[in-house]
This record gives structure tokens, C-alpha cells and sequence, in this order.
């Protein structure tokens, strides 16, 4: 990590990534960027549906390759790059075709290394195949749900998931969130973890870094008055005086709160639940 020299109260405890120790130092590929403006949080009729968004920087979109659909060409690492709207880095895959995509970079490939996509591929770091190739054992990203559908996942900085089992046409994967569960044989997945594992070390250091990043400022419900949030009101700071911590609009959150949906559709492919929590540091 990266820090700096106490300027300022605010600058004392900032930390950033090493980036030009991480990165290759290319400008992104014109071709695979696009525009994207910011909605702010809000949906088509203008109404904010997700809160505390707004502002930032302003930042080109990548179109990052989570299909994988370019089976058996191999494939060369040309560039290391960093990506605004994701923890993980990004490279520019070369494939022999001469087609260039970017892709998620796995920890521990370089510049130069190769990959490849195919049913029969190698178990080696970043090599693509169905999770029915994949034995006991493995760490792997950028996981399918459905076969073909693309990578949905295991995406973000320094995250994996483990291959724990295969039955009956599916294999059990342990997520990042501890939760296992059965994801078909015929999807696919790739080995390895996914890089930038430090991206979580990253102190922020001040508010206005956070403005930079596009995140607006959180109210707690303790700081409102009754009518607008259910932990609001009261003498002085005082406690929620509910047993279950509230969203504003009364659903249960907070920590060990169950939030999921009782009768998902996915709750079929549920082996093992996450824990939450203290159980989960356990």
C-alpha cells in the first residue's frame, strides 16, 4: 500500500494502490470503450431508486469480455490495466485470430502469459473449461449460473470460490460468502483468484475522496426524527429501541438479519447457507 506523508489531518491516514508497480502503464484500447453518462442513483422516470449516488468523476465504461464465447484460440495478456467501475484490474487479451477483448486478470498472470477456452484445456492459472472438468479442490472466478450465459459470479478483487463436490450433474461451489451451492456441470469457470487482492486495505482517508468516487453521503436512522426513519427520535443519542435493526421503509437489515427472499426460485441449488456475522469470521 501506498501511503503518505501527514500534510493534513485528512491526508495522515489515506492509502492508495501501488499502481505503477501493479500496472503496465497502456492507455486503455479505444475500440472497447464506450461513453456512460451517470444517472445518479435514479430510474428512467427520474425517481431515485438507489440512494446515496451522484456526482464523481466522470468515467469511460470497458466493455469487458464475461462471455468467453472465443473457444479453443489461445489467447496473450498484451496490457494491465485499472478499470473505474470494478475493484479487480483488467487486461487486453490478444487472441490469435487477432481479435483483442478485455478480461478479468486472475492473481499472478503478467504481461505476456497465455490462455486459453476450451472443454479439455489445461488446469492452469486463468485457462477457462465446464466446472465438470474442474476437480475437488479448485479455486475458481468468473462462474456461470446458466451454461453460455456469461459469468455472473466471483468477479470482484480478491475474491474465489471453491469447488467442494459433484453430484448428479452439478458441482457444489463454496462462494466468497461462505453459502455453497450447485451450479450446473455444463457452466463454465475459470481458474484461479481473482488479482488486486489489497483493493480492501484501501482507506479512503477523507470524505471528498468519496465525492470523487460518486458515493453522496449516509444519514444515519438514528440522527432523523420518527417520521422518517423508525430508528429516528428521542432525547439526546439514543439507541434504536427495536430488537431488529430497520431499513427506512421498516424491512429488516443490519447484521445476522435475514433479508432473502423465503420462497426463491434458487433456493433449490441452495446447499449450505451463509453465515453471518461472528459464526461467519469464525
Amino acid at each position: 500500500m501506498k501511503t503518505y506523508k501527514p500534510t493534513s489531518k485528512s491526508r495522515r491516514f489515506m492509502t492508495t494502490l501501488p499502481y505503477k508497480e501493479l500496472l503496465s502503464g497502456h492507455a486503455p484500447h479505444k475500440p472497447l470503450l464506450k461513453k456512460k453518462s451517470s444517472q445518479g442513483g435514479r430510474n428512467a422516470f427520474g425517481r431515485i431508486t438507489t440512494r446515496h449516488q451522484g456526482g464523481g468523476h466522470k468515467r469511460r465504461l470497458r466493455a469487458v469480455d464475461f462471455k468467453y464465447d472465443k473457444k479453443n484460440i489461445p489467447a496473450k495478456i498484451e496490457t494491465v490495466e485499472y478499470d473505474p467501475f470494478r475493484t479487480a484490474f483488467i487486461g487486453l487479451a490478444l487472441y490469435r485470430d487477432g481479435e483483442r477483448r478485455y478480461v478479468i486478470l486472475p492473481k499472478g498472470v503478467k504481461v505476456g502469459d497465455s490462455f486459453i477456452v476450451a472443454e479439455d484445456a489445461p488446469l492452469t492459472l486463468a485457462n477457462r473449461l465446464p466446472l465438470g472438468a474442474i476437480p475437488v479442490g479448485t479455486f475458481v472466478y468468473n462462474i456461470e449460473l446458466s451454461p453460455g450465459a456469461g459469468a455472473v459470479l466471483v468477479r470482484s478483487a480478491g475474491n474465489f470460490a471453491e469447488v467442494v463436490a459433484h453430484d448428479a450433474g452439478y458441482a457444489q461451489v463454496k462462494l466468497p460468502s461462505t453459502e455453497i451451492r450447485k451450479v450446473s456441470d455444463l457452466a463454465w469457470a475459470s481458474i484461479g483468484t481473482v488479482g488486486n487482492e489489497e483493493s480492501n486495505l484501501v482507506v479512503i482517508g477523507k470524505a471528498g475522496r468519496s465525492r470523487w468516487m460518486g458515493i453522496r453521503p449516509t444519514v444515519r436512522g438514528t440522527a432523523m426524527n420518527p417520521v422518517d426513519h423508525p430508528h429516528g427520535g428521542g432525547e439526546g443519542k439514543q439507541g434504536r429501541g427495536l430488537r431488529r435493526a430497520k431499513s427506512k421503509w421498516g424491512k429488516p437489515t443490519g447484521k445476522g438479519q435475514k433479508t432473502r427472499t423465503p420462497k426463491k426460485y434458487s433456493n433449490m441449488f441452495i446447499v449450505t447457507r451463509r453465515k453471518v456475522g461472528k459464526k461467519r469470521k469464525g
